[in-house]
């Protein structure tokens, strides 16, 4: 797996950090909420997309694709949560949970089962 730049990697992890307080902080704050989960998501999701796999593990490969769907769920969520902050469409309720959730499960999965993939491709 192609590895980050330590700029690379900050950038993700300030994006990861960005994308959970916006959506904490949108009950609360809708506006702010949405500008930090939209950035945090962009940031995030560009820096998952840098990454790439070469080799021919079939099950990396499909961790990847799900990391990727789970990336592409972020972007969504934060579409999803404009049309409710700025009333814009007919999706203005709470649509945008069901993405996030969708995204975070497809995350936190990856993001347990890829390294531990890569590691028994590394051994003999």
């Amino acid at each position: 797996m192609k590895e980050l730049t330590p700029l690379q990697n900050g950038i993700m992890v300030s994006g990861g950090v960005l994308v959970i307080v916006g959506a904490a902080l949108y009950m609360v704050a809708p506006l702010p909420a949405f500008v930090l989960f939209a950035v945090g998501a962009l940031a995030f999701s560009s820096m998952q997309l840098l990454q790439s796999y070469e080799g021919r593990n079939f099950t990396i490969r499909r961790l990847r694709r799900q990391q990727l769907l789970g990336a592409v769920a972020l972007l969504v969520t934060a579409c999803l949560m404009a049309m409710q902050t700025f009333r814009l469409g007919y999706l203005m309720r709470n649509e945008w949970v069901v993405a996030l959730a969708v995204a975070c499960v497809l995350e936190v999965y990856t993001a347990f089962r890829l390294p531990a993939e890569l590691r028994k491709e590394e051994r003999p």
